[in-house]
């Protein structure tokens, strides 16, 4: 649908921001019988950080609210194919975290413990184990390794079009191509969302902005600490004899990441020097870092040629963790927000969670210790989950 459609007068509720969070609220929510939904992207859906995500899929995490929504994304991007409706190429190969010290090794080994309480079939392996799962790897320095079989990767941009596509045929209207330009707040309630194609009246709104929530937390009196941070991925030319299954191997000392892509990998890092901001050049600066990491772990990739690379913005709050709740100054604002990386994974969740607040019924898990209120006056905030 192009922005060329008429932008309504009034709707029930507005979702801004047109990425897998966005999408899936307002599938969730039509899909529910919400009868007039309305999302609103300034570009292409998909076009901000869901379209340079690596991807990755999990519920390896480090406490239990992250495992919960990851393992409620896990269901649902197993049975996306039948709701809601779309082929998303998921590869089931698994997540592998690679330990290379004794404090990592401990905490994991707790990690694995409350993972399996709820449910997730993640375990510790040994050195031996991790080397036959990644042939890709050299061993050195490592200790030990933790593995979930159930987590592995697939297409974001698919996602975005199943949940958009379904929530059209439920009724949703979503509209590319229009900005956000303010919102009216009256009695403590937004009411007018303003627009670069006009005004829309609307009951709830939804902020899904991503790394741009911060300016519209601003428009409604609302803080949404969320700060944009550049993170850059490139894949390897096709690699021959590459293994047919390559699990998500992460080198957690490091934060050196890969995974099979087409016949080659796709390859990541973070960079500790990035400073904040929107800035969205791809930058070899992190390529020497890089380098010596690959060197590290999988020398063996030193001789394979580089490919394409980008550059796409995580959305991070100050202890890692998102923003999902009802704002305490604007009682008619959703948000769901800020997921540092984690976003996409947790996108199918994070519907059910905002369709379920806006229909005041209690959702599956209960996420009151991401309400952004945990910042107001506090110096630390929620404990961060470890888990990159």
């Amino acid at each position: 649908m192009s922005a060329a459609r008429e932008l309504p007068d009034r709707t029930e509720v507005v979702v801004i921001g047109g990425g897998a969070i966005g999408t899936s609220i307002a599938f969730h929510l039509a899909e529910a019988g919400v009868r007039d939904v309305v999302l609103l992207e300034r570009d292409e859906l998909g076009h901000g950080s869901t379209c340079k995500a690596a991807g990755g899929v999990r519920a390896q995490f480090s406490d239990r609210i992250n495992i919960e929504l990851g393992a409620r994304s896990l269901e649902a991007f197993g049975r996306f194919g039948e709701r809601p409706g779309q082929e998303i190429d998921l590869h089931r190969v698994g997540y592998l975290f690679l330990l290379s010290s004794a404090r990592d090794v401990a905490a994991f080994e707790a990690d694995v413990a409350l993972q399996n309480d709820l449910g997730v079939a993640s375990r510790m392996i040994d050195v031996a184990e991790a080397a036959a799962l990644s042939p890709l790897i050299a061993t050195d320095g490592l200790l030990a390794a933790a593995f979930s079989p159930d987590d592995g990767h697939c297409t974001p941009e698919s996602v975005v079009l199943g949940y958009a596509s379904a929530a059209r045929r439920h009724g949703a209207t979503l509209l590319t191509g229009v900005t956000v330009t303010g919102i009216d707040v009256e009695g403590g309630e937004a009411r007018t969302v303003r627009t670069n194609r006009g005004p829309i009246t609307a009951g709830t709104v939804v902020c899904a902005a991503g790394a741009w929530s911060r300016v519209v937390g601003e428009m409604v009196g609302t803080d949404l600490p969320v700060t944009p941070l550049r993170r850059q991925i490139l894949f390897t030319e096709p690699i021959p004899d590459l293994p047919p299954v390559v699990p998500f191997t992460i080198d957690f000392a490091t934060t050196y990441y890969f995974h099979r892509e087409g016949r080659g990998l796709l390859l990541g890092m973070s960079d500790p020097d990035q400073e904040p901001g929107f800035e969205l050049a791809y930058c070899p600066r992190w390529l020497p870092r890089l380098g010596a990491a690959m060197g590290a772990r999988t020398p063996g990739l030193l001789d394979v040629g580089l490919g394409n690379g980008w550059a796409g913005l995580y959305e991070v709050t100050p202890d890692h963790n998102a923003l999902i709740g009802r704002s305490s100054t604007t009682q008619n604002v959703l948000y769901a927000t800020g997921f540092s990386g984690h976003g996409f994974l947790q996108a199918p969740a994070v519907g059910e969670v905002v369709r379920d607040l806006h229909l005041d019924r209690p959702p599956f898990v209960d996420v009151t210790p991401l309400s952004a209120d945990r910042f107001q006056g506090a110096a630390g905030g929620r404990p961060e989950a470890r888990i990159v």
